[in-house]
């Protein structure tokens, strides 16, 4: 399903939703910084409006991105383009088989000179960490990110350090099927607030890429346009993005029609439904809206639920994906009627 602007579509008017209010000083200013990080990250990712935004959604939903897709298309770039937007630290790991645990979160060695062992961070301690390619790394390096990514903390030899807000994953992954490359597990995917592809660019992008590219990187010009001290205002904005009883129980509608639906050998879980609220309250804010509509809830579904299922043996043989399941429940599971 495609994850675009709506503002006061045509749908929301139908249904009745209350007029577009005046935003507040905190909507404004979101809508301002939030608007220069999109421009900068657009001025390095051609044609992929969608993409970006919803990379935004999930920085602003204080969230995790997974980005999957072939090579070549510009994931990293994306999670580079967006980590360079924000004048904060920033930290990149290349994923390898040999890649140790230790290599993520840090480890304790030994000073001589002070005769007891000294914590050494590793790259997890940043505000944003670009995993590149995490699916070639052994599923037990891939599960020293479980604890920061939920927690926002890291225990090394019984001591737990807290991570610094924002702290925001950004993961780049191969297909499953590629060589050389190991299935993330469950548990993993769930903490990802959304997964996207990339997809290859149109004819005119790409055109417009060969001049972009063809002479320098735009990264290489690309300067800050925000601080993480703006994210984290940004962040309360969020938080203050209401969320009515009738939309709240769509969600859960639309959680529970998964948890039952006979394609699905897994269905989505409760962090699930907490991440899909919150990224739906970001995706609102971005058009400047203090209150979620059902169509936040709709545009985000896809991307934030699809990589959490398991479909069963029979609809793959049938070549059903879960990103299927899950537009066939948006069409399925009854909105919110106006004024209920």
């Amino acid at each position: 399903m495609a994850v675009g602007t709506h503002g006061d579509s045509p749908r929301s008017a139908a249904r009745g939703e209350p007029a577009r209010a005046e935003p507040g000083p905190g909507l404004e200013g979101l809508a301002k910084v939030a608007g220069r990080i999109r421009g900068a990250v657009e001025s390095v990712i051609e044609g992929k409006p969608a993409a970006v935004r919803l990379a935004l959604t999930v920085l602003l939903a204080e969230g995790h991105l997974l980005i999957e897709d072939v090579p070549g298309v510009g994931k990293t770039m994306l999670a580079k383009a967006l980590a360079r937007s924000v004048d904060c630290s920033v930290r990149r790991v290349q994923f390898t088989p040999d890649l140790l645990p230790s290599d993520i979160t840090g480890v304790s060695a030994y000073n001589q000179e002070l005769r007891e062992f000294e914590f050494k961070p590793g790259p997890v301690f940043a505000n944003i960490v670009v995993g590149d390619e995490i699916n070639r790394a052994s599923p037990k390096t891939q599960s020293a990110l479980l604890e920061c990514m939920e927690e926002r903390q890291v225990t090394v030899d019984g001591t737990t350090y807290a991570l610094e807000p924002p702290f925001m994953v950004i993961s780049t992954q191969n297909p499953v099927e590629m060589e050389g490359t190991y299935p993330l597990p469950e548990a993993q995917r769930d903490r990802f607030t959304a997964r996207i592809s990339m997809g290859y660019p149109d004819p005119s992008a790409e055109l417009a890429m060969l001049d972009v590219h063809g002479r320098s990187s735009p990264l290489d010009r690309l300067v800050p346009v925000a601080h993480a001290t703006d994210v984290r205002e940004l962040i309360e904005v969020v938080r203050g993005v209401e969320v009515s009883a009738d939309v709240r129980q769509y969600v859960i509608d639309l959680i529970s029609a998964t948890r039952s639906h006979p394609e699905l050998r897994l269905g989505a879980s409760p962090r699930a439904t907490l991440q899909l609220v919150k990224a739906a309250r970001a995706y609102a804010a971005l058009d400047e809206r203090d209150y979620v509509i059902p169509d936040d809830v709709q545009d985000l579904a896809v991307p934030v639920l699809a990589h959490r299922l398991l479909t069963t043996t029979e609809a793959q043989v049938d070549g059903r994906r879960s990103e299927h399941v899950v537009a066939d429940l948006v069409r399925r599971v009854p909105v919110p009627a106006p004024g209920r």
